[in-house]
């Protein structure tokens, strides 16, 4: 629990010290008073580099498709800016870096040109297969998952008495969890092996992503989860899972329910029907307001130090994100859960017999 302590407060401090650097460079760099709104946006969205203290950064690959091929570049050509002032030059063509969004300028343009609703007119975007904040994180997540499973299974595989040891340990109640208390109630003793593969992976990989996303525990963190592209996906497919198990009761159920007068079956069927549609938007809109909800109360708290820019807030603010940083490491574990529990639970729906 020390450890723990430690790791919080000294994460607390780390994230502090960023928020910091990023803060003087901007306003030394553009001499305007703090904007709270600029600096969450800039912590939590997607972006083409890492940016861990002060000036330092780690840039990412810019992979782009132009109408003649394929252009590569690093995203420290562009300096930071994200205002499209840096033109940087690649087989004969200019892009610009337009609050993390790559534009191509038209031929013989030099510079950026805006209409009233600040859009660029002059420039178009080329298909960006780059690799930023938050692929690096999904690749990242995908070879640490990788990695922990083939070692838990090879600790049993070299067990004698077939138990495990090492990481095997760590990982065995929480899958004997999710298999009894998730899989077997919500699907059923008959079904939900042939599930269990895709509800682990569910629950290890956004548990996993909801730690990177804690930002005073990992420095090159990414807001993933918080990302509604990476949350609808996944409820994607699991809406595409439900209807592929989905059996006959299932669609008699909700679209003409038995038991029922005919005008209350043709009431509830395209309500029913609807529901089937709720249930993926729900499971994307929950993960995501709730881990970033998380990091915008964190980031918020922080702000309060350059806002009144005094000492004692300062205290005080590190101390409430100490407090909320504990929240956030039991709230990245029960979405999680939820979101595994939620698809199981629509599983079991969609396999349910005829009474």
């Amino acid at each position: 629990m020390k450890i723990n302590t430690f790791k919080i407060l000294l994460g607390s401090f780390f994230l502090w010290t960023s928020f910091v650097g990023y803060a003087s460079e901007k306003d030394k760099q553009e001499d305007k008073p703090f904007d709270t709104k600029e600096l969450i946006f800039h912590h939590i969205k997607d972006s083409h580099g890492f940016h861990v203290v002060g000036e330092f950064s780690v840039p990412l690959p810019i992979i782009l498709w132009t109408d003649s091929g394929l252009v590569t570049f690093m995203s420290s050509e562009f300096h930071h800016d994200i205002d499209g002032k840096v033109i940087v030059e690649k087989e004969e063509k200019k892009f610009v870096n337009l609050h993390e969004k790559i534009y191509q300028l038209n031929d013989g343009a030099t510079t950026v040109e805006f209409d009233k609703e600040h859009h660029p007119i002059n420039a178009k975007m080329p298909l960006n297969f780059s690799i930023t904040k938050n692929v690096f994180s999904l690749f990242l997540s995908m070879i640490v998952i990788l990695l922990i499973f083939i070692t838990a299974a090879r600790s049993y595989k070299k067990s004698i008495d077939g138990l495990p040891s090492g990481i095997g340990k760590f990982l065995e109640p929480i899958i004997i969890f999710i298999r009894d208390e998730v899989a077997i109630p919500n699907i059923g003793e008959h079904h939900y092996k042939r599930y269990m593969p895709f509800l682990l992976t569910l629950f290890f990989f956004i548990w996993l992503n909801n730690i990177f996303g804690l930002i005073p525990f990992f420095p090159f963190s990414s807001n993933l989860s918080g990302n509604i592209a990476f949350t609808m996906t996944l409820a994607a497919i699991t809406f595409i899972i439900t209807l592929f198990s989905s059996k006959k009761y299932y669609w008699k159920h909700m679209l003409w329910m038995p038991g029922l007068p005919v005008p209350m079956k043709i009431f509830l069927a395209p309500i029913e029907f609807m529901g089937m549609f709720i249930k993926p938007i729900a499971l994307t809109i929950r993960l995501f307001a709730n881990i970033t909800a998380g990091h915008i109360i964190v980031l918020s708290l922080i702000s309060l130090t350059f806002i009144f820019q005094n000492y004692i807030v300062g205290i005080g603010s590190v101390v409430f994100v100490v407090f909320i940083s504990v929240i956030e490491v039991l709230v990245v574990a029960i979405q999680a859960y939820i979101f595994t529990m939620l698809s199981a639970l629509y599983f079991g729906q969609a396999l349910e017999e005829e009474h």
